[in-house]
C-alpha cells in the first residue's frame, strides 16, 4: 500500500511538471527555479532597478512592467545586498505600512552572477539559474540556484545572504557561515 502511494505521488508530480510546460518548451531558469523551491510560495518580487532609485528609495520596474517604489530604512529592517544600480536585476521582499512599502530584503541578482571561490568551492553562478563547478573532485557541487522569500537557494541548501559586494559574498545557514571571494 505504501509503495503504491509513493508511485502515485511520483506520477502525479511528473504530470504536474509536464502540464506546466508551454507546448513542450521550457525556460531553463524557470524550470530550475520551480524545482528548487517546489511547494514553497515565493513572496519575492523580481524586476530591474529603475532610474528613480535614490539613497533611501528603490524604484523597481517589475517583470510585468509595473513601477513600484520601496522605502529603504535600516532602522525598520531594510537589508540591501549587492547595491542599487539602475538596470540591475533585483529580488525584493517587502512589507506594507499605512503610508508606504518598506523594502525588507533586496538582493541584487546582477551582482550575484559570476565566479565565486572559497577554500573548497569554485563555481560560477549563471543568469539562467545554473551553476558550473570548476572543481572536478568536489563531493556535492552546486548545479542550480534561485531565490525564494529573500533567501538564496543553492541546490537544496537555503542561505541567508549576509553580505554581497563587488568582490565578496557571505552566506549563512544552519551549518555555518560561508565566505566567498570573486575570482
Amino acid at each position: 500500500m505504501m509503495k503504491k502511494s509513493i508511485i502515485l505521488t511520483v506520477v502525479f508530480g511528473c504530470l504536474a511538471l509536464l502540464s506546466s510546460c508551454n507546448g513542450g518548451k521550457t525556460d531553463n531558469a524557470e524550470t530550475q527555479r520551480d524545482t528548487l523551491n517546489a511547494g514553497i510560495a515565493d513572496s519575492t518580487i523580481y524586476g530591474k532597478c529603475g532610474e528613480g532609485t535614490m539613497m533611501n528609495t528603490l524604484e523597481l520596474v517589475t517583470d510585468d512592467g509595473k513601477a513600484l517604489t520601496f522605502t529603504i530604512d535600516e532602522e525598520r529592517g531594510s537589508d540591501i545586498q549587492g547595491g542599487l544600480m539602475s538596470g540591475d536585476r533585483m529580488a525584493v521582499t517587502y512589507y506594507k505600512t499605512a503610508e508606504e512599502n518598506i523594502a525588507h530584503k533586496v538582493i541584487n541578482l546582477t551582482t550575484l552572477l559570476g565566479r565565486w571561490t572559497s577554500l573548497d568551492k569554485n563555481f560560477t553562478i549563471n543568469e539562467d539559474g545554473s551553476i558550473e563547478s570548476s572543481i572536478q573532485a568536489e563531493s556535492k557541487p552546486y548545479t542550480a540556484w534561485t531565490t525564494c522569500n529573500g533567501k538564496l537557494i543553492l541546490n537544496t541548501d537555503t542561505f541567508e545572504v549576509l553580505a554581497l559586494g563587488a568582490d565578496s559574498l557571505s552566506l549563512e545557514n544552519s551549518k555555518g557561515i560561508f565566505v566567498y571571494k570573486r575570482q
